[in-house]
């Protein structure tokens, strides 16, 4: 049966997950002029935990987490959302969105190290090679822009995004076990609802100590952060959450991280349609080396490799799921 027809869902997903990603530092950058980073994050997870949880009591989507289950859910929402949006959200504070987009490259670099490392996952020469070309597509496009991450005086914004990656793609790694596990509702619950507590914690508690918890609402009045807040909290949290959780369970964590340069083609596409920003004959090469390297990192494995996923496939499947009678 042909693999790739198989995970054709799961590489969707991934595609989709990029393309809300691509927009998203946007909106970022939008929220955090209006109110701190931290009442940004809070009420981001306020509104997509609020999402989520209406088809959770509605019954639609039901989650079942006993107790005893709960630890490896949180330590993997420590990764992210915590520390991921965390990093991100300072970082863009002392950093412009396309500096993000070219440290966020480096996630699949990570991905491909911590995944063959604990997760013993096996890649090809070629696989290797291909993902390489795509990170080098996206830095060619910023190189090329005149971009400097350590000359533009900003050491700091860059660092936190560096940090930022770097805990996503320890997230994918250990998100992907736990996929075959749990349901993609259940750990998209689970972590945002961990998320929603953290930051509303850290966020009222910044203003109760300031004796300013009017701030903390003052940014809900503007209709453009709310329009932003809703992208954020609905797209680029809770449904970004589900995609990934469901492509890390069909595919390696290594294949699914490259889907993330995805996002400077979106986030270019973006700046031409809405900013007016032109689109340069470097653009249309590090376009091509992205998409050719996210081809080649997913479809250019070996048959060695493909047979032991399947073997690791088959034996998840022989085991009894948590949620099976």
């Amino acid at each position: 049966m042909n693999t790739t027809r198989e995970n054709g869902p799961a590489y969707l997903a991934a595609f989709l997950y990029a393309i809300i990603i691509g927009f998203s530092f946007l909106f970022v950058k939008m929220t955090i002029s209006a109110a701190h980073p931290l009442d940004v994050l809070a009420h981001r997870f306020a509104l997509s935990f609020l999402a989520a949880s209406i088809p959770v009591i509605l019954g639609w989507m039901p989650v079942r987490i006993e107790q005893k289950d709960l630890w490896p859910i949180i330590r993997l929402s420590l990764l992210s959302p915590v520390l991921f949006f965390s990093f991100q959200a300072f970082g863009l504070m002392n950093a412009s969105s396309s500096e993000a987009g070219i440290i966020q490259a480096s996630v699949p670099v990570f991905t491909l190290l911590l995944a063959s490392y604990f997760l013993k996952e096996r890649s090809s020469r070629l696989q290797k090679v291909s993902l390489l070309v795509s990170v080098a597509g996206v830095i060619f496009i910023f190189t090329m822009k005149g971009g400097s991450l350590l000359g533009s005086g900003n050491f700091q914004g860059v660092s936190l995004l560096l940090l930022s990656a770097l805990s996503f793609a320890g997230y994918s790694v250990l998100a992907r076990p736990l996929t075959r596990t749990f349901k993609p509702m259940e750990l998209t619950y689970i972590t945002l609802g961990v998320g929603f507590i953290l930051f509303n914690i850290m966020a009222v508690g910044r203003h109760t100590v300031d004796r300013s918890l009017n701030e903390f609402f003052q940014p809900l009045t503007d209709i453009r952060y709310i329009g932003a807040l809703l992208y954020l909290g609905i797209l680029s949290t809770m449904i970004t959450t589900l995609l990934s959780s469901f492509a890390l369970s069909r595919i390696e964590a290594s294949k699914m991280s490259v889907f993330s340069n995805f996002s400077t083609l979106v986030s270019m596409a973006a700046g031409a349609l809405f900013l007016n920003e032109q689109l340069r004959y470097y653009h249309i090469i590090g376009s091509l080396m992205i998409i050719l390297g996210v081809l080649g990192t997913n479809f250019l494995g070996n048959k060695r490799g493909t047979i032991d996923t399947r073997k690791q496939m088959v034996r998840a499947e022989s085991v009894p799921q948590k949620n099976e009678v």
